[in-house]
């Protein structure tokens, strides 16, 4: 194809499935003649179908006869079947285990005084449900979702948010469903602190125990000095 005003010629085999099960599968072979298709047969339909006089010519030529049409309507096992359990096995049924947290997020409207995220991160495949329980009762109303995220290691996450009302003595709950999942995993929200609460404390704690790590440093130093001092007297 060296000169600018040659053909181009080129076949593509395609597998549609979505599982691994013959009945699941369907075999196309394409032929194109300069990015034109000019023939296809299909697994489905069991034939080849031409688009264009030559086309039409040859795929009543390939139709009639046995051999032809017994090597294409075998390639949906003997090509697709063969090459899809090789992905399935190395990629396809593999799973990850997401992890869920369930956190306060400040509300970006006036219709409710809370809000509440949940997150799931790192899973595999994309697929998942994310849903909302009030005191196990499905929300449908006030819930937002982004799209499953993907992180470009072939793991997705996605956030969930609920803006909602306070009711005294109600368990808010996140429920996730996957196919890593035996059964959904439930998350509940417990009110009693919220994230920012939990991480204000934690600083606090953190900066008291380091003051008394350094006091203490410093009681031993002027300890030990006072120890080594010589008492001069005076007149």
């Amino acid at each position: 194809l060296s000169v600018p005003d040659a053909f181009l010629k080129y076949d593509l085999y395609t597998c549609v499935f979505t599982s691994s099960e013959l009945p699941d599968i369907e075999f196309i072979y394409s032929m194109y003649f300069n990015k034109i298709e000019v023939m296809r047969f299909n697994s489905t339909a069991g034939k080849w179908v031409g688009y264009d006089e030559f086309g039409i010519y040859n795929a009543e030529r390939l139709n009639n006869d046995p051999a032809e049409m017994a090597v294409r309507r075998a390639q949906k096992e003997t090509f697709c079947k063969y090459n899809i359990e090789i992905r399935y096995r190395a990629a396809l049924d593999k799973t990850a285990e997401p992890s869920v947290r369930l956190t306060s997020v400040t509300p970006p409207s006036g219709r409710h005084p809370a809000m509440l995220m949940c997150s799931v991160y790192n899973f595999y495949p994309k697929y998942i449900s994310v849903t909302w329980l009030r005191d196990g009762q499905p929300v449908t109303s006030d819930v937002t979702s982004t799209d499953e995220l993907a992180n470009g290691d072939w793991y997705y996450q996605i956030h969930s948010y609920l803006e909602y009302t306070t009711r005294s003595g109600e368990k808010i709950t996140c429920m996730v469903e996957h196919a890593s999942f035996p059964s959904p995993k439930k998350v509940d929200w417990n009110p009693s602190m919220s994230q920012s609460d939990r991480n204000k404390i934690a600083t606090g704690a953190s900066g008291l125990l380091l003051g008394l790590i350094l006091s203490l440093a410093g009681l031993i130093y002027y300890k030990r000095k006072a120890r080594g001092r010589v008492l001069v007297p005076t007149s």
